[in-house]
């Protein structure tokens, strides 16, 4: 199992909705393309308010190339990303990290 950590920073005022549309569009069409996710989280105390932190999990890199590359061509899927961006981008930057479980994990 591959573990894919992603962050989004977004533009200053944005994430309430960019969370939106996480909760409204963006997991539906995670589920069309049997994209799992483990859990998604925002910043209580820390350096930056404006992220949003969530994992994927894979089972192996082809999956996952598969997968989101399914989701991302979707003709549905960009056109409701291109109406959720109509009063400027939601996302500043974006941050991939692919993890692997130590032997001293619960999840291996």
């Amino acid at each position: 199992m591959i573990y894919e950590l992603r962050s989004y920073t977004a533009m200053p005022g944005k994430l309430p909705a960019l969370l939106s549309r996480f909760t409204a569009v963006t997991t539906r069409f995670w589920a069309k393309h049997g994209i799992r996710q483990l859990g998604s989280w925002t910043v209580e105390i820390g350096n930056s308010n404006r992220r949003l932190y969530y994992i994927l999990a894979w089972e192996s890199l082809a999956e996952r190339e598969a997968r989101w590359e399914a989701f991302t061509a979707d003709p549905e899927w960009i056109a409701e990303r291109s109406a959720g961006d109509q009063n400027g981008p939601l996302i500043d930057t974006i941050e991939n990290t692919f993890l692997k479980p130590t032997g001293f994990s619960p999840l291996t």
